[in-house]
């Protein structure tokens, strides 16, 4: 569970490569898909995971840990998948044994109803992290479905790129790579290009939503993100809410008068509690230092990604003294190149849980929400919060009773989503 949640699952080198073209025939011979390096296609009984894990077409480590224990899905949707990747120099992905970066999957259902999704991974994870909590869902509505791994994977993202942020940055336009991909790949199959195109996604693919609204409006006709990862250029930030909560949490956990009231300050949630000492162990800690080395590598010299647990006030570049506030200008600047603005220019439905503590609330739904508001794009987005929804659903099964799943309102934001952009019908 604690590895599942870490949000670094390494696929396994022995996973079967996606079977060639040539065993099969239900018209995906011929398929290309535009710019990439590689791509094999082929035909296969049920694209959703209760036929994928079988073959060897997904993973389910990439996935551990972010739905609900129990969860049921549904399955019976032939069509075609796509597996490759683009060109690119980082190999982190090991997926397929094929160890290259920038590696999707295309999923082209045999009854299609005209749209795609397009989604990127929470965290750190692979191209297959969104095949439970979203693929398995639009293939069964009739979508296609397409995911990116963002071009670089795994806990040493920082080493992907020669700027500050130039690892961040490739997410947002490797995402809108394969959209425009997979647009031409639909035309190739079924004669048509998309009437829709949706872009959706938890935490860090969360805010590749918001970004690509932002960016790219022209290739969506709108988005869901769901807890979202949020970067502003003065916070806030993972590097303004980690770095209080690792100072303040060893004190709350010696029962040290004050630290309780610490951590709500920064934004944690009261009635989160029991949420703090699991995300203090296996996610506070080591996200703060993978984001930290790739935005501001300076700050522990030729160290790289910090110390793990460091002491408050032990110096050296000690990731738990970490104040952004005092770092210099190119810093701020670096965390400018990933920041997000509220500029969106295509419906946004956002899904936010209460009892996050990884993207409290506070400082990042209401915060996003604050700016779409300031950039005059109200009217393009609606902002739900869910009691008792946190992170991610796979936590409900420790914390029954504290934690709700919120798969559900996920799928229903999405539904809202389509209502919305396809019939007009404003969401309350």
């Amino acid at each position: 569970m604690v590895r599942a949640l870490m949000l670094v699952p390494v696929l396994l080198a022995s996973l079967a490569a996606p079977a060639s073209a040539a065993d099969t025939g239900c018209g995906e011979r011929g398929l290309r898909v535009p710019g990439a390096a590689r791509s094999d296609a082929v035909c296969l009984p049920d694209l959703t995971t209760a036929g994928t894990v079988r073959g060897g077409h997904t993973d389910p480590a990439d996935w551990a840990g972010l739905e609900a224990p129990g969860t049921v899905n549904p399955s019976g949707v032939p069509g075609i998948q796509i597996d490759g990747y683009f060109p690119d120099s980082s190999r982190s992905n090991a997926t397929h044994g094929w160890n290259h970066d920038s590696q999707f999957v295309i999923r082209l259902p045999r009854r299609w109803n005209g749209g795609l999704v397009v989604s990127g991974p929470p965290g750190v994870r692979e191209q297959y992290a969104n095949d439970r909590i979203i693929g398995d869902h639009v293939l069964a509505r009739g979508y296609a479905f397409a995911a990116t791994d963002k071009g670089n994977t795994g806990p040493t993202i920082y080493k992907d790129g020669r700027r500050p942020g130039d690892a961040i940055q490739e997410w947002h336009w490797r995402m809108a790579q394969l959209t425009r991909a997979a647009k031409r790949v639909a035309a190739q199959r079924y004669g048509r290009p998309p009437r829709h195109t949706y872009v959706a996604g938890l935490s860090a693919g969360g805010y590749l939503v918001r970004g690509q609204l932002e960016r790219f409006p022209s290739l969506y006709s709108g988005g869901v993100d769901w807890n979202a990862l949020f970067f502003a250029a003065e916070g806030p930030s993972l590097l303004t809410t980690l770095p209080p909560a690792l100072r303040a949490y060893p004190r709350y956990a010696a029962g040290v008068p004050g630290a309780r009231e610490e951590m709500l300050a920064a934004g944690y949630p009261a009635g989160s509690e029991p949420l703090w000492d699991y995300h203090h162990k296996n996610l506070w800690d080591f996200l703060q230092r993978i984001v930290r080395e790739e935005l501001d590598p300076s700050y522990d010299g030729a160290g790289e990604a910090g110390t793990p647990f460091c002491k408050e006030g032990s110096g050296g570049g000690c990731d738990t003294d970490y104040r952004l506030e005092a770092r210099p200008g190119e810093v701020h600047a670096a965390v400018r190149r990933v920041s997000l603005t509220g500029r969106i220019s295509r419906p946004l439905i956002s899904v936010q849980g209460t009892l996050d503590v990884l993207t409290p609330s506070s400082e990042y739904g209401d915060v996003y929400a604050g700016m779409v508001r300031k950039a005059g794009r109200e009217r393009l987005h609606r902002y739900y919060r869910v009691p008792g929804g946190t992170h991610t659903d796979g936590l409900s099964g420790a914390f029954p009773g504290l934690v709700r799943p919120m798969q559900s309102d996920f799928l229903t934001a999405f539904d809202r989503l389509v209502a919305w952009t396809q019939r007009g019908v404003r969401p309350a």
